[in-house]
């Protein structure tokens, strides 16, 4: 919709308040008079001079009908009427005595002759300027009903309607109908309150799901937490009573609550820190971080792991001047979360790949395994919080599904990104990059 600046349209409505009065009065004089002149031109003057010699030199003809007709006609193209009277005031010709006087304009003189009054004759011209005046009047009216229209349509009620929606979104109700308008600077408006309840909208809706995350997560994790604690329970119950009453089953029975404590402590540490990285706007300490010896750090914490397991983690490349801005806390947490979900999901004599490489202006890393790879689900899930896979459900391996999830949101607070896929050669690829330093 085309608008207008109010300043214009100010100008436009002024404009037409000094104008279209103007435009009735000259209308109304041409109506009147068949001329758009305001005043008599020569050749006018010139006419009426001659029908007052025409009077004046033919009295003996004033009664006359011939004469008469020919005084008529001249009058007629002039719009002017006659009134011919006799010295004792008794009406001897006119020309038209259906004409209002009030609108006539008179010019009376007297025909005098040898010191004698002949009569009287007065001259009546159309009186338009007062046809003119109410002409402009209604014209000025007319102005003003126009503007008075327009500013009501345009900006008064726009205004009284952006009001009400203001009111209505402050007591939460953004299904609001926004009014438009033709003045730029109250569309405007409107685009701005569109922008705004959108806003809203759209920051309501992602508070429900965050919301509704929130609850998921909570139950979710409640839920891997109690099948822990009550195996630690239970086990930790049988040494108090004496169920383990010899050295080997007490030995079993403490490796079982070390590992339970452990799945524990894996579980709320990873709870913590999709936690920061999800709901709390927390402030990335960013140094100058070498991202290979972060890959490094994490490979020599979940070697002990994979060697249970008899799993090789093999570096198969590190390039150089692979450095970055970042947090190191946070980068060797995912890149830690990367590792060991491939070595948990990597069978027994398997092997664990590691890259990192410098391309353009980025920093890449990959690891790959030779385990079963992901399923189609998995490739389009595989990072929702707590989502795992059919192959990972079993707890016992320690996993709550937060992991990738948390090394995605790790991947983009650094401004880059962690994509899943299946090697060609079998076995899950996870491929990440983060914008390289200098």
């Amino acid at each position: 919709m085309k608008t207008i600046r109010i300043r214009k349209f100010t100008i436009l409505s002024l404009f037409l308040i000094l104008t279209l009065p103007w435009v009735f009065y000259v209308a109304a004089h041409f109506i009147e008079t068949k001329t758009v002149r305001l005043g008599m031109d020569d050749s006018q003057k010139e006419n009426v001079e001659s029908t007052i010699r025409l009077i004046e030199t033919n009295t003996d003809k004033w009664t006359d009908p011939a004469w008469q007709e020919q005084l008529s006609r001249q009058l007629e193209k002039m719009n002017m009427d006659v009134s011919i009277l006799s010295d004792s005031n008794q009406e001897i010709f006119r020309t038209d005595s259906e004409r209002e006087p009030s609108f006539k304009r008179a010019e009376h003189f007297s025909i005098i002759q040898d010191d004698q009054v002949l009569g009287r004759v007065a001259m009546y011209q159309a009186n338009s300027k007062v046809t003119q005046m109410l002409a402009a009047f209604v014209g000025l009216l007319s102005a003003f009903v126009i503007v008075g229209y327009a500013i009501r349509r345009y900006i008064l009620i726009p205004l009284e309607k952006t009001s009400h929606c203001a009111r209505q979104i402050s007591e939460g109700d953004l299904d609001v109908q926004l009014p438009s308008s033709r003045i730029t600077e109250i569309a405007e408006v409107h685009d701005g309150f569109k922008v705004m309840v959108d806003g809203l909208n759209e920051s309501f809706q992602k508070q429900v799901e965050l919301d509704d995350e929130r609850r998921f997560v909570i139950a979710a994790v409640a839920h891997d937490l109690r099948t822990p604690l009550f195996a630690l329970r239970g086990y930790l119950d049988g040494l108090e009573k004496g169920i383990a009453n010899s050295p080997d089953k007490m030995a079993k029975y403490l490796a079982v609550c070390k590992e339970k404590s452990a799945q524990l402590d894996r579980l709320v540490e990873e709870l913590f820190t999709f936690t920061k990285t999800e709901y709390l706007d927390v402030e990335l300490k960013e140094n100058t971080v070498d991202l290979p010896l972060v890959l490094q750090k994490s490979i020599d914490s979940l070697t002990p792991s994979a060697r249970k397991k008899h799993i090789s983690i093999i570096v198969d490349h590190f390039g150089e001047d692979c450095v970055i801005m970042g947090d190191s806390h946070l980068l060797e947490r995912a890149m830690s979360n990367l590792l060991d979900n491939a070595v948990r999901h990597t069978p027994c004599y398997g092997k664990v790949f590691v890259q990192c490489f410098k391309d353009g202006n980025k920093v890449i890393f990959t690891v790959q395994d030779t385990g079963e790879g992901f399923s189609s689900e998995d490739l389009q899930r595989v990072f929702e919080p707590l989502y795992r896979g059919e192959a990972s459900r079993n707890r016992s391996t320690g996993g709550v599904g937060l992991g990738l999830t948390i090394s995605k949101k790790i991947m983009r607070r650094h401004g880059g990104d962690l994509v899943v896929d299946n090697h060609s050669d079998g076995g899950a690829l996870l491929r990440g990059w983060i914008p390289s330093h200098g």
